[in-house]
């Protein structure tokens, strides 16, 4: 059709790669600044993967001490027990399903406590129960309802999740202080293009 614009011509392949790290390559347009921050990415990337294997062994070392005496402390401290439920529990809509294995109603059982008289304390049983059933539960040495100590899995578990954690903060912090760096960059090309301007606009004025 004529007087109709033909679409803007695409680059060649061959072209497309150059277009990867640019501020490194030579070109007339290229400032030191943009060589500053090819550079300044180029070594915060290297700092954060050398630094975050270091940083997930020290924080999953840290945490596995923690979590170790953790669960020490909850062993000495901690004692089962079985307890005698009081009243019945409600059976779960759907018996026998994975929900229901899963499910644990709150109810009212009589424990032993550490003088050897019964008393009244409330706990989480599985559904269907009726009064008298016995539940195995732990105390601690108020005789009040507590968690069984970790387990070797658990501690296991939440040190990956520490040392997972600590890499994140490695990674968000190197690029943090990357995209820190770079605003410092782009403020100062647009002073030195404010100051390039100022130079160069008197000459394109126009005398009246």
């Amino acid at each position: 059709m004529a007087g109709r614009v033909p679409p803007p011509a695409q680059p060649p392949p061959g072209d497309l790669p150059r277009v990867t790290l640019w501020r490194l390559r030579g070109n007339p347009l290229r400032r030191r600044s943009d060589l500053l921050q090819a550079w300044l990415g180029i070594g915060l990337l290297a700092a954060v993967l050398a630094a975050a294997p270091v940083v997930a062994l020290l924080a999953g070392d840290a945490a596995r001490r923690h979590y170790a005496r953790t669960a020490l402390h909850q062993a000495e401290t901690r004692r089962p027990a079985t307890a005698v439920l009081l009243r019945d529990v409600p059976r779960h809509p759907e018996p026998g399903s994975a929900e229901a294995g899963r499910t644990r109603y709150p109810a009212r059982v009589s424990v032993d406590g550490p003088d050897g008289r019964p008393r009244t304390v409330r706990t989480e049983v599985e559904p269907g129960l009726r009064a008298g059933s016995t539940v195995r539960v732990w105390a601690d040495r108020n005789g009040e309802i507590t968690g069984a100590p970790l387990t070797a899995e658990e501690i296991r578990s939440r040190v990956m999740g520490w040392a997972i954690c600590a890499v994140l903060a490695t990674a968000g912090t190197g690029v943090a202080a990357y995209g820190t760096a770079a605003l410092a960059v782009r403020r100062h090309n647009l002073a030195a293009w404010d100051a390039a301007w100022a130079r160069t606009a008197p000459r394109w004025t126009l005398s009246p």
